[in-house]
């Protein structure tokens, strides 16, 4: 399952740098034809805009796969193995119970929306709603399968604090 997860989180990460060439593309391409040729590409920014939805739920996929998120351990970090596993079995429950509502949100959303077409494009706004449940299933996912390595003891003691306190500790 680990491995799986490391080539989809490989494969969000192509699929978003080709969604980001498409937006740069998109955009550029739009601009030129504004000031060169007086003229436009009616979707482009319709399109640059959902993708730029989707190039950002694809992201909190993959930084939830990386435990990317940013956090404080100012509690955390003065507990034992068994305070910092407690909070984070209990963490791990709230994140479920808000992905299993984002889920059902975006599915609401989708149904309602799937009729309704966009006014550049034509086509169904749903598109935009699914982002929505794309992460919603992969983040329960994701979830489910560390709470199991949690429970099931597989989780090492040094990965019980999940965050991480800056953004430079990504970098490096």
């Amino acid at each position: 399952m680990d491995l799986f997860l490391r080539r989809a989180s490989r494969g969000l990460e192509a699929l978003m740098a080709v969604g980001m060439l498409a937006m740069v593309a998109l955009v550029f391409g739009n601009v030129v034809l504004r000031y060169v040729f007086n003229s436009g590409i009616d979707v482009s920014e319709e399109l640059s805009r959902w993708l730029f939805i989707w190039i950002t739920f694809l992201g909190a996929i993959v930084a939830m796969r990386e435990r990317s998120h940013l956090g404080s351990g100012f509690f955390i970090d003065r507990l034992g193995d068994a305070g910092k596993k407690a909070c984070l079995v209990l963490g791990y429950l709230l994140m479920l119970g808000a992905c299993a509502l984002v889920l059902k949100g975006s599915w609401d959303q989708v149904k309602i929306n799937a009729d309704v077409t966009a006014p550049s494009s034509g086509l169904s706004m749903a598109i935009v709603y699914a982002s929505g449940l794309v992460f919603g299933a992969a983040a329960l996912l994701i979830l489910a399968f560390d709470l199991f390595r949690l429970l099931s003891g597989r989780i090492a003691p040094a990965e019980l604090a999940r965050m991480r306190e800056s953004e430079e500790e990504n970098l490096a």
